[in-house]
């Protein structure tokens, strides 16, 4: 009852407009409104928020932010973006589908969705408007391959699922690779489809080529190879097991300053304060979701929430098919009207008992969560990439929510396969 009554508030509050925080936080206290006798009062909140910031893995996610601002503004995408364009030729789908390869290579380094979607696409959508890709098109297709960049390691929402699970974040890393390919494999079948029936200007798309193989290839590679080895030394130090995630993030902060001081020179040093002032705009809302959010799962477990979720859930449904198309169901659902963040840290441990019940692996379940998050990313109310890309180019956000549809299904798709197949994920 104190629960069903808290939810409640919650979800009103959401649909108000209330921001998640105080959601979140007033749904808390209104557990310990309706029995003192419950450890949920103010005091316990903001005690228990900060005990849960206390953690190595959660510095990750402030540098791996941080990174990713430094890179935007030193260029990297356009680096990576040229390069792999110098591949596809004329092909009426070769601009799209080099949008999805450079939002995989820029997510194994920004870590973050709506951070690949910003960077990739104001590089990328006035080149792809200029050679007769639709506007709206262009600016979807970024909206929905940025989601990639929580997908493709590192990941700050597999950081985020590693601390509520304590899931090996390492192992949440290497078993996203596979179903990162697997839906830009989806994505690209879908592009070359519709560029099919909506070709660009093939003369201007011819002209471009020219310019670009008239540098030449080792010019070309030479231009991006500091960019390109970027997710190699990241991952591949943690993989090798040279240094841990967190030791990554911190790798990776260092490595986009000298590569965009020394190398690029398209960053100064002046330019840093505000670099990092525009990094903590966006760390600072992060990590008091991380604590308010820590709070009320800790506060569903204190009442044996998850167990009665379990027992209802597995007593209902028929079968294991039918459970995880069910929870999939559901986090597609929380997707749309909730952040990344507060939906792992609140409903990961709501969710994986059940899925641990059925025999399923926990970094399985992890890529799973992640993956349908990720389609939050371009669902309304929430869909933040949709309102980055719909910033960038002044298209209103349920118009691109519309011309995005296809790649969300082609999305779902992979996330059926990822979900029914566990050696997508694990086999690595």
């Amino acid at each position: 009852m104190y629960v069903g009554l808290s939810l409640a508030v919650f979800f009103l509050l959401l649909i108000l407009g209330v921001p998640i925080v105080f959601s979140v936080g007033v749904s808390v206290i209104t557990i310990w409104l309706q029995n003192p006798q419950i450890v949920t009062n103010p005091t316990y909140t903001f005690q228990a928020m900060t005990t849960s910031l206390d953690s190595f893995v959660l510095v990750a996610v402030p540098l791996f932010i941080f990174s990713g601002q430094i890179m935007a503004k030193g260029g990297i995408a356009d680096k990576l973006f040229g390069f792999f364009s110098y591949f596809t030729g004329k092909s009426r789908s070769g601009l799209p589908i080099t949008v999805i390869i450079t939002c995989l290579f820029y997510g194994a380094i920004s870590g973050s969705g709506p951070a690949t979607a910003a960077a990739v696409g104001a590089m990328a959508i006035p080149v792809l408007t200029n050679l007769g890709y639709d506007l709206t098109f262009s600016a979807s297709l970024i909206a929905v391959a940025g989601g990639l960049g929580v997908i493709i390691p590192p990941s700050i929402p597999m950081i985020m699922y590693g601390t509520a699970t304590g899931a090996s974040v390492g192992s949440l890393f290497i078993a996203g690779i596979l179903p990162g390919f697997l839906i830009a494999a989806c994505m690209i079948i879908y592009s070359i489809y519709y560029c099919r029936k909506n070709p660009p200007d093939m003369k201007k798309l011819e002209e471009q080529q020219q310019n670009l193989h008239s540098i030449g290839f080792l010019s070309n590679l030479k231009q991006s190879f500091l960019a390109l080895l970027s997710p190699v030394i990241i991952l591949g130090g943690i993989y090798s097991g040279i240094f841990t995630p967190t030791e990554a993030a911190c790798i990776s902060v260092v490595y986009a300053l000298l590569v965009s001081l020394l190398a690029y020179r398209t960053l100064k040093i002046s330019d840093i304060p505000h670099l990092m002032k525009e990094s903590l705009d966006s760390i600072a809302p992060v990590l008091i979701i991380i604590g308010v959010s820590s709070v009320f799962g800790r506060a569903l477990s204190l009442l044996n929430v998850t167990s009665d979720i379990s027992s209802f859930i597995i007593n209902n449904f028929p079968g294991k098919v039918a459970i995880l198309l069910f929870i999939n169901f559901l986090l597609l659902i929380i997707g749309c009207v909730m952040d990344t963040t507060p939906a792992i840290l609140i409903f990961a441990p709501i969710f994986w008992p059940i899925c641990e019940s059925l025999g399923m692996d926990i970094v399985h379940f992890g890529i799973i969560m992640v993956v349908n998050l990720a389609v939050g990313f371009v669902t309304p109310p929430v869909g933040i990439n949709l309102f980055v890309t719909s910033s960038i180019t002044d298209v209103p956000v349920m118009k691109l929510a519309k011309k995005a549809t296809p790649f969300i299904i082609s999305f779902i798709i992979a996330l059926l396969m990822i979900t029914f197949i566990p050696a997508i994920s694990l086999s690595l």
